[in-house]
């Protein structure tokens, strides 16, 4: 830190109760009052150096005792600041710093201690000492940058505010990565929130501090104040590509870390500040306030370019933003940018609380969800408008080209076309982790009994069918909504089975759908009958011993050989010990391409099993073997079914 020494007298003020006064055999004929001080002075050293004073003097005839009384209202810098320039008045040394050089610079513009008045005056030395030392060093030109928040009307007119923001932003962009660490980072010996886990807004990522050695200005101008600090930012933006794009995010997750409260622990606090009255509540909301805007203005810095800050990051901003009923745009602008890069989210990211429904006519518990799940909606609809992408197919040459070979032009072609092709791919992959984030969100939502079912489906089919290559993870969501919602009607169970796809249902998780009396008939037939032809086809291609009891008992009734002689020892009824551990299990003939189509009514059920099940009698020993609900179901399918061939 750099420092200035002026005068070379000795300090000759002293204190009597509430006045100051100069040690001196001549008389004062000079009194200054300010902020409830009264300064004892001599005219012939202030005056000849200040020229308001001057003005003051010829200006009042107010004396006191042969003494001119002067008041100094409004003083900028108050009682520390003016004794600064009265000392240098009388050339008593005094000692300037990026502590106090803009309390003096100011006081020194207040008293008008110009060149025009003496030469060497105040504020000509302080400009060179601003201008040749304060500017000049690192830790100098933000100190100094932070002292303006006390004076920030008379730093704006006297450039000091502007000449640091540009004094940093050329140290940064001079060398954005090549530089020593800064001081905090050094004092802190690369450490930075260690144990507090993910508890930050933007959790603790240890790992990413290793980083951090590039970005050695960071942590530094973290300590600026968010009006300076937005200027700041936009200084070091404005050199273009000099600085990453990553530096600068990783300069907004710490400022984020440094000033954004702990959302982890404060949902409580944000919601009771909401509900809350009296002074508590007009503290919290005025920090609420401070908060909303560092959040807002932290998300007009975030750099355009993919990957300049972590998925989980945004995310935490965004249930920042929830928390602090953030301006729409900004909710908007931080779900389009999660939707470039959702995929590399996680299940506990998304879980974003939502705020009270605070209208009071509003009885309706619609809104009044644990998690916001409009909100991962948005972002989820955000993804799927990135992933909208041209075809890809590649544009064929014409006989021309073939015969005269590839020309440049044809090159640059396949170019674009193996770009498209990874882009094209990169895509696929995306949706396909996109598709597990969603199902794994969904088993979250699900337990909540005030999640209504079109919000839950809603957000079942806004994923790609082709997304979800097994559908496990889809089913158990939906076995726990229909556990946590028991009122659903039969049209709202149907209704919310639509999106499961039997077909993408591996062996455990049929087994499991086989006895779950929570879904609706139909589903258990579809998952009966597809489970039949997956075992057909399986036996069908060599011998089988490990299929669910309840298929091996169709296919003993079925008369095939294999089975004969295991329909009994498989009567029992299956234990539900569905895991969805098991990967995949794609079907290898076009019976598993089959989709069974039934009509709403138990007659059109039995008419579509009536050429299946009802000619086959062999089929009703198998029901002896199935496991209780499906024997009831497909027993009343079968009288159904007989019913309709008497008729016939």
């Amino acid at each position: 830190m750099k420092f200035m020494k002026l005068g070379s007298r000795p300090d000759i003020f002293h204190t009597n109760e509430a006045v100051r006064s100069v040690c001196s055999e001549v008389s004062s004929d000079l009194i200054v009052q300010l902020n409830g001080c009264r300064y004892l002075l001599h005219k012939f050293p202030m005056l000849s150096k200040c020229l308001h004073l001057q003005r003051l003097c010829t200006e009042t005839n107010e004396s006191h005792h042969h003494q001119q009384l002067v008041q100094l209202p409004d003083f900028p810098g108050g009682i520390e600041a003016f004794e600064l320039c009265a000392k240098f008045c009388y050339g008593i040394t005094i000692t300037l710093s990026s502590y106090n050089l803009v309390s003096a610079r100011c006081a020194a513009e207040f008293l008008q201690m110009t060149e025009d008045v003496e030469k060497g005056n105040m504020i000509y030395k302080i400009e060179v000492f601003f201008n040749s030392c304060i500017l000049q060093g690192w830790k100098d030109s933000i100190v100094t940058l932070q002292s303006t928040k006390s004076f920030p009307s008379w730093s704006e007119e006297l450039g000091i505010t502007s000449r640091c923001i540009e004094a940093i932003a050329s140290k940064v962009l001079a060398n954005p990565s090549k530089m020593n660490l800064s001081h905090s980072y050094s004092q802190r010996g690369g450490r930075e929130n260690e144990d507090d886990g993910d508890l930050s807004c933007n959790g603790s990522e240890s790992q990413r501090y290793k980083a951090l050695a590039k970005g050695w200005w960071a942590e530094d101008i973290a300590e600026l104040g968010i009006d300076l600090y937005w200027r700041t930012m936009i200084a070091i933006k404005s050199g273009g590509k000099t600085v990453p794009s990553n530096l600068i995010g990783e300069a907004l997750r710490i400022y984020a870390s440094r000033w954004l409260p702990n959302v982890s622990k404060e949902t409580k606090i944000f919601k009771k500040v909401e509900s809350g009255s009296g002074s508590d509540s007009d503290s919290g909301g005025k920090m609420t306030s401070k908060h909303r805007l560092i959040l807002e203005t932290i998300t007009s810095l975030i750099p355009a370019e993919k990957g300049a800050v972590s998925c989980s990051f945004l995310l935490k901003l965004l249930k920042a933003a929830n928390l602090l009923n953030a301006s729409a745009s900004s909710k908007k602008e931080l779900s389009r940018r999660i939707g470039f890069q959702l995929e590399q989210a996680k299940v506990s990211d998304l879980l974003i609380p939502s705020m009270p429904n605070t209208n009071d006519d509003d009885d309706d518990d619609y809104n009044n969800t644990v998690l916001d799940v409009d909100i991962v909606s948005n972002v989820l609809g955000a993804f799927m408008l990135k992933g909208q992408s041209p075809p890809t197919s590649p544009v064929r040459g014409n006989d021309g080209l073939e015969r005269r070979g590839r020309s440049r032009s044809a090159e640059n072609l396949g170019e674009e076309v193996q770009e498209r092709r990874r882009s094209s791919s990169a895509s696929h992959g995306s949706k396909l982790k996109v598709a597990k984030l969603v199902d794994g969100y969904l088993q979250e939502i699900a337990t909540d009994a005030n999640l209504p079912l079109s919000k839950f489906v809603a957000l079942a089919e806004a994923v790609p069918e082709f997304a979800r290559v097994v559908h496990d993870d889809l089913y158990r969501a939906i076995d726990i909504y229909l556990k946590a919602h028991p009122d659903l009607n039969k049209s709202e169970r149907k209704q919310l089975c639509r999106v499961l796809d039997c077909k993408k249902l591996s062996m455990e998780a049929c087994m499991h759908a086989a006895q779950n009396e929570l879904l609706p008939l139909r589903v258990v037939v579809q998952v009966l009958f597809f489970e039949q032809s997956r075992a057909g086809a399986a036996v069908s291609s060599g011998p089988v011993t490990d299929l669910p009891s309840n298929i091996k008992a169709l296919l003993a009734g079925n008369g095939d050989p294999t089975f004969s002689t295991t329909s009994a020892a498989v009567a029992a009824a299956a234990e539900d010990q569905w895991s969805v551990s098991g990967g995949p299990k794609s079907p290898k003939s076009k019976l598993s391409t089959l989709r069974m189509r039934l009509a709403e009514e138990d007659d059109d059920l039995g008419e579509s099993f009536s050429n299946g099940i009802g000619k086959s009698p062999s089929k009703v020993k198998a029901l002896c073997s199935l496991p209780n609900r499906p024997k009831r179901m497909l027993s009343k399918l079968w009288s159904i079914s007989r019913s309709v061939s008497q008729k016939n």
